[in-house]
């Protein structure tokens, strides 16, 4: 089965870049509430537009705006260009919207000249997550965190277990036995342990408390499974002269609270969910 990903939103903009000028548009700053944040973008072509601010009326104009610059004779993408205008907007009654706040939109043309820079430029600072195991869930949650803010290792100890066509922000390792993957791991990688095995899911735990034991590293170590099976891990690791406060670092069964379905779909979309809640923590 091949990995239902799509080029992620950089990377179609900037093949798109390649053929076409555009005007890039970020969000520079913002004061109190608004839809996105500082950072995001969206890049307006003259038939096309990739990635979104936030969307409503303030999006709608942003586009206008930027199509219009983009129809203009000057065509500002050429020759001295510019520097971005900046445009405030405040997210009240004149705009339709009621989020209260104030966005500033940096308006920035661009062509394939910007091509070296850009990607740069718009890279976003992605959490490392190290997944064990290829399985029906492994799968599932590797599609559900391509689209978010992860870098993702995805590691199994049998060969040709993982699908073609995984996007570039996953690395895929094969690792016999597979838990000697675990002191390589980036820095404050988020682990999540679901092997084909649960001999393999305990070498892979009682590694990740060794490491946090020395590095105490990794924000985040979650093993798919019910209370019962965490109940026999925690004995055995115990024998292994593991105490309680660092048992207590393992997140088991994995997920959002209070979602009860088990398909590898459902469990996959509340992990993930689970995982953005660790971001920003100490």
């Amino acid at each position: 089965m091949l990995f239902s990903s799509s080029l992620t939103a950089t990377e179609h903009f900037l093949a798109l870049l390649a053929k076409q000028p555009a005007v890039l548009v970020r969000v520079g700053a913002t004061q109190g509430s608004v839809p996105r944040e500082t950072g995001a973008w969206m890049a307006v072509f003259a038939d096309a537009v990739i990635g979104t601010i936030g969307g409503g009326h303030l999006e709608f104009d942003a586009i206008a705006r930027a199509q219009a610059a983009l129809a203009s004779p000057g065509e500002p993408w050429r020759g001295n260009r510019p520097a971005p205008v900046v445009v405030r907007f405040a997210l009240g009654p004149s705009l339709g919207q009621c989020c209260g706040g104030v966005v500033h939109l940096n308006f920035e043309p661009v062509s394939a000249s910007d091509l070296p820079g850009l990607a740069q430029k718009l890279a976003t600072r992605l959490a490392p997550v190290a997944l064990f195991g290829g399985g029906h869930v492994g799968r599932a949650l590797a599609r559900a965190l391509a689209p978010l803010p992860f870098s993702l290792t995805w590691i199994d100890s049998r060969n040709g277990v993982f699908p073609p066509g995984v996007p570039a922000q996953v690395a895929c390792e094969q690792s016999e036995p597979v838990q000697a993957a675990v002191p390589g791991l980036a820095p404050r990688s988020r682990v999540l342990v679901m092997s084909f095995s649960h001999a393999e899911d305990l070498e892979i735990v009682a590694a990740c408390l060794l490491r946090q034991r020395r590095q105490n590293d990794l924000p985040y170590i979650g093993l798919i499974g019910s209370q019962t099976k965490w109940a026999a891990f925690r004995q055995r690791l115990e024998a292994r002269g593991f105490n309680a406060e660092e048992l207590a670092g393992i997140t088991c069964p994995i997920g959002i609270p209070g979602i009860a379905g088990k398909a590898p779909e459902v469990v996959a979309v509340s992990v993930a969910a689970q995982l953005l809640q660790t971001l920003g923590r100490p």
